[in-house]
């Protein structure tokens, strides 16, 4: 019997050391890293984001080149202020499959989400965000051009701005067929201004001023106010030949808010 106990007794503490160690290597188990699973690389942003035809911006935003038209830029189309464009007003089928805009949607859609959101994620993303600001060096302005479509081509046949009726705002003489444009923002906002066919969108901050030189007429320049609100625009014939000063204001009247001036190669100016 006293030769059994030694031999219990060793079994006891050989069976206590496994569970031991048995017990220790259990939080070790469970800091064990997970390796994440890469995310799909197949991920694709549409050029055409479905903000531009929602309604509070599809007559007040115009469309990047190779998306279907909004209505503004249907309108503007029609009136001659841009080049029409061959893209069919009806998205194409890869279009749709990816929401006409935006991110691929997914499978399953809550129908009771579908209400139109205010303030979309679309507008803090590149290149649609707005909230690069030009940065000042003394008097000269230095711009920070965002990724941009490219832009559609200055095409558009003069004799259509006529035939719609419509009478011009004023008359610049032009040098030799050019035009010199000089922006003045009254506005206490940043504005979006593009020469269509000739620069990418740029910003002119509020209370300041830039000279676009060598405009080849005919030739159409867009308007917009970074914050949304309305802008108002006057264009004032200088004493200087071929130079035309153009103040941007604020405006609460949406009958005066205005999108584009279209400069045609006899000097009249048109706005829209």
């Amino acid at each position: 019997m006293k030769s059994n106990y030694p031999k219990f007794r060793k079994s006891a503490e050989l069976v206590a050391a496994i569970c031991g160690g048995l017990l220790m290597s259990f939080p070790a188990f469970a800091q064990t890293p997970v390796t994440q699973q890469p995310s799909s690389a197949n991920a694709k942003v549409n050029p055409c984001p479905s903000i531009f035809y929602e309604p509070q911006h599809t007559n007040r935003v115009l469309v990047p080149q190779g998306c279907p038209p909004n209505a503004l830029t249907q309108r503007m189309q029609s009136q001659g202020m841009l080049p029409s464009s061959s893209v069919p007003a009806t998205p194409s089928a890869d279009q749709t499959r990816m929401g006409v805009g935006g991110e691929t949607p997914s499978t399953t859609t809550n129908s009771t989400n579908s209400g139109v959101n205010p303030n979309p994620g679309i507008l803090n993303e590149r290149p649609y965000n707005r909230s690069q600001q030009p940065s000042q060096t003394d008097s000269s302005t230095t711009y920070t051009t965002p990724q941009q479509v490219p832009t559609q081509q200055n095409s558009v046949t003069e004799p259509s701005l006529q035939q719609q009726g419509q009478t011009p705002v004023t008359t610049v003489a032009l040098a030799n067929g050019n035009v010199n444009v000089r922006l003045v923002n009254d506005t206490g906002a940043n504005v979006t201004y593009q020469v269509i066919g000739d620069t990418d969108q740029r910003s002119l901050s509020g209370k300041s001023d830039v000279v676009l030189q060598g405009l080849r007429a005919p030739v159409t320049v867009t308007f917009q106010r970074e914050d949304g609100g309305l802008l108002s625009v006057t264009p004032q014939p200088s004493s200087e030949t071929g130079l035309l000063e153009v103040r941007l204001k604020e405006t609460t009247n949406l009958a005066q808010d205005k999108k584009a001036m279209r400069i045609q190669s006899n000097g009249s100016v048109y706005l829209n």
